[in-house]
């Protein structure tokens, strides 16, 4: 079948990818899918999908999920799109192009968007079965596939697609090998110290890397064709069964080969600034199969999507071009976000180089500035929030030190950055080339209220997502200048803040979710049932002020144990097979030996698994439901209680051994921290809360990390505040210096009280010090100098908390009617779940986990027949 060019001009796309949609919505915007016939000829069975989120199919998207085409849309305009039929030949004289399916297009305009193909080393072996590459949906799902029958994968380059790949197949289960030519991983993005950083990181979640290394040869079992381990350059071999090869990509132009247009030496169809093709006016190249006016082919979205724009707006005779893109990148690569922007490996004369580096927390924060101050680019590694802003300044001179740039917070003097810093030209989404006066533009101008609105208004937020934080701050901050009011409520419960909603709760000494519903709810939400966010909050509210208000401060008492969260709901860490978890308090790690030894026995007597903890703390799980009572029972009565692990509460005061054993210590850290976990145990908070005490200044119970830590000094103590040493970590900020026993602990409690009164919803401290206005000075000026005269009240509710503790687990074994919640089934409680299963290892326990997709093993036909008839609570 032949269809000519008739009265309607015809647009002719080669290639569906997120160039070629970015194109036809360019094309739309643009009005001319009304004027002309637009026929896409996609190769891939499936329309336009992301790629750049292309491993997220492993975490459960599918791939609908990461469709990026609108057939509502096709149809709307009128777009003839062929999936799976692509173009095989091109005539140029007679301006047609012939398609898999023998389907022959005449055209008017042709645009090539065929992308590029993984570049396979040319090694022996490299077509064996078990060979893969990584680039489309069907590569991942045959790749899945094999796996299935794998135990070990190796990856060849140490790239983006790369280091994904390898990520995926250890979350296939396979043991995971990454090989990479070049000295250090990612050389394209990051410098020496970055790819240390990366790899120090990388190797800590159980993957091996081998770089300075190249495959010479993939090793294949002569009877069944397929691999089973590769040799490397440097005379080693590698076992493995499935090979993935990421050694990056080339353009694809064969096409464009065949038809005689232009390509470079190293390939890509030569294209000027209007992206025409120099052959042919006629015929136009975007994204990966092109080798743009400056010589470069670029392998990004970004510039791809611009010179869509470019292609577009030419064919419309709106003038435009393409001159060159910016490369910065921010990414997440095994967990571990990598980003780098500007002139990062800093190439520019005469520039230099300030740097942050900490090998134990795996972060290293590299820029590049000229001698003037003008930031010129920079390496982000391990911690990238701040990406977006320094990407905004690139170019100019920022209004604090490089210096404050690179520190992590609490370390020196954070830089405080907001958007109102930025100048209107500085780019704020790089994919879609958006400034922040353009996102200005869409809420002054055009009425957008919220992020979703801007980003349908100028695309800013829909490509990578690396700018959604400063989009947010943004449109915030331009609301606020505009007199807009900003809904900062809880939920849609609550037009009240969470540090609004405590005032409430201590002012008018309300007792119960219900109460504080129907009189200080939304309209609409009053009379209702709430929701997952409002009620634990407001739960936490209660139980902190619980003392003082008259409440009950058992938080399963009543209404209260229908606003916990699961684990609060059982006083116990539900575990992944359904099971839980029982961690007794233990203050500063110290333990008598009976008490040791009661630990023992009810471990052995119940089949539980023990395990040291990080909080000098001995964890019990496989606990079930049912069992947890009689557990809780035997500690009590040894004097044991609860050690709140499953709270928002204080967890543990963590210490080394101070100067009663430690020739360093110069004060009793032990005692300390045990004075400090018995006053604060119980206490509930927005977040968990950890604290440590250090004997002297070598740090050892790493008190710099916790939410509130403690150093000795000769002269008495340090206390630091807002650690935190999770996903983000932060050195904690010295507070106050050289005080007393009493000093210390009066301080601990405004603080701590100052925190639950202030801070917002699941929020930590260290979150909390950087987002209350004015930061560490502001609490220092409150809790050391009572600036706003409450120290009195936040003592006193610290007292009423102290004063008022009751042990959960001790107020629960002592209730029958308590003790009625912990079954499995509600109409059988003797029937123990069969869902939760066991198998020995290392002569303890792990869960029975075999499908662990779905985190629970499938129940067997004789458990599911003790289910029947059975309600599950």
């Amino acid at each position: 079948m032949t269809t000519a060019p008739g009265p309607t001009p015809t647009i002719v796309l080669v290639g569906h990818g997120m160039v070629g949609q970015r194109f036809l919505e360019a094309l739309a915007e643009r009005g001319l899918t009304a004027t002309h016939r637009v026929v896409v000829l996609c190769e891939e069975p499936r329309p336009a999908y992301d790629r750049v989120h292309l491993t997220s199919y492993f975490s459960g998207k599918t791939p609908d999920d990461l469709s990026m085409t609108d057939l509502a849309f096709l149809e709307e305009h009128g777009i003839e799109l062929r999936v799976g039929d692509p173009a095989e030949s091109v005539d140029r004289a007679a301006r047609t192009v012939t398609a898999r399916s023998g389907l022959v297009v005449g055209y008017d305009v042709l645009v090539l968007a065929t992308g590029s193909y993984p570049f396979v080393p040319p090694v022996p072996g490299k077509d064996a079965e078990g060979c893969f590459v990584y680039r489309t949906i069907e590569d991942l799902l045959a790749i899945e596939e094999y796996a299935k029958t794998a135990t070990t994968g190796a990856v060849v380059g140490g790239g983006l697609l790369g280091l994904e790949a390898a990520g995926a197949l250890k979350g296939l289960g396979l043991t995971s090998h990454i090989v990479e030519f070049a000295p250090r991983l990612m050389p394209v993005q990051v410098d020496e110290g970055g790819g240390a950083a990366l790899l120090r990181t990388i190797e800590g979640m159980g993957l091996s890397v081998h770089t300075g290394v190249g495959t010479q040869e993939i090793v294949v079992d002569g009877a069944t064709g397929a691999v089973t381990g590769m040799k490397l350059s440097d005379g080693s071999e590698l076992a493995t069964d499935l090979v993935v090869f990421s050694a990056g990509v080339r353009p694809r132009d064969q096409l464009a080969r065949d038809c005689g247009l232009a390509v470079g030496e190293r390939g890509g169809i030569t294209v000027d600034e209007q992206c025409r093709t120099v052959t042919d006016e006629r015929v136009f190249a975007i994204g990966e199969c092109a080798l743009a006016a400056d010589g470069r082919v670029y392998g990004l979205v970004a510039p791809g999507y611009e010179q869509a724009e470019t292609a577009a707006a030419t064919i419309a005779d709106r003038e435009a071009s393409f001159t060159g893109a910016d490369l910065s990148t921010k990414l997440k690569l095994l967990g571990v976000d990598v980003a780098s922007f500007g002139d990062a490996h800093g190439t520019a004369e005469d520039c230099l180089d300030v740097v942050y580096s900490d090998s134990r927390a795996g972060l290293y924060k590299k820029l590049v500035v000229a001698r003037d101050g003008t930031l010129l680019g920079g390496i982000l590694v391990g911690d990238a929030d701040a990406y977006g802003t320094l990407r905004a300044f690139t170019g100019s001179v920022p209004p604090v030190s490089p210096e404050s740039l690179v520190l992590p917070a609490g370390a020196g003097a954070p830089a405080q950055l907001g958007p109102s810093a930025l100048p209107d030209d500085a780019v704020i989404c790089s994919c879609h080339n958006v400034s922040k006066g353009t996102v200005r533009g869409a809420v002054t101008e055009h009425s957008c209220t919220t992020v979703p609105e801007v980003k349908k208004c100028t695309k800013a937020g829909t490509g990578c997502g690396s700018c959604l934080k400063v989009l947010g701050q943004l449109v915030t901050a331009e609301l606020e200048a505009s007199g807009v009011e900003v809904d900062k409520g809880l939920c849609g419960c609550f037009a009240q803040t969470r540090e609004e909603l405590y005032e409430i709760v201590l002012a008018l000494r309300i007792t119960s979710y219900r109460e504080l519903l129907d009189r200080h709810g939304r309209e609409g939400a009053r009379g209702g049932d709430g929701c997952e966010v409002c009620k634990p909050t407001v739960g936490s509210i209660i139980a902190s002020l619980a003392p003082v208000i008259g409440a009950s401060g058992y938080v399963l008492d009543g209404e209260q144990a229908a606003l916990q969260d699961t684990n609060d709901h059982f006083l116990a860490n539900l575990q992944r097979n359904g099971s839980y978890s029982v961690v007794p308090r233990i203050p500063g790690g110290e333990i008598a030996p009976e008490k040791l030894i009661v630990i023992g026995e009810i471990a052995r007597d119940f089949g539980l698994y023990t395990k040291i903890t990080g909080g000098q703390r001995i964890d019990m799980f496989g606990a079930r439901v049912e069992q947890l009572p009689m557990i809780w029972a035997r500690l009590v009565d040894a004097g044991f209680e609860s050690g709140h692990a499953y709270g928002k509460s204080l967890r543990t005061v963590k210490s080394c051994v101070g100067q009663t054993w430690c020739r360093y210590g110069v004060q009793d850290s032990v005692r300390m921290a045990i004075d400090l976990e018995l006053r604060y145990r119980g206490l509930r908070s927005p977040h968990k809360l950890k604290s440590a005490v250090s004997g002297c200044a070598r740090e050892c119970a790493e008190a710099q990390s916790k939410d509130f830590g403690v150093i000795a000094t000769a002269n008495g103590w340090n206390l630091y505040v807002g650690g935190n040493g999770g996903a983000t970590p932060r050195h904690a900020d010295l507070l106050a210096q050289d005080l007393s026993d009493a000093e210390l602990v009066r301080l601990i409690d405004r603080f701590l009280m100052f925190y639950i009164r202030t801070a917002d919803k699941l929020e930590r401290t260290s979150t909390w010090l950087e987002r209350i206005p004015g930061g560490l000075d502001h609490v220092r000026d409150v809790v050391v100098h009572d600036s706003l005269g409450i120290c009195d009240e936040l003592e006193a509710l610290m007292r009423a908390h102290v004063s008022h503790y009751r042990d959960e687990w001790a107020e629960t074994v002592n209730d029958p009617e308590k003790l009625a919640r912990f079954v499995s089934f509600v109409n059988t409680p003797d029937t123990p779940d069969p869902v939760v299963g066991f198998v020995p290892e290392r002569d303890q326990i792990k869960p029975d986990l075999p499908l662990l997709d779905i985190g629970l093993r499938r129940p067997a036909e004789d458990d599911l027949d003790l289910l029947e008839g059975s309600t599950r609570r």
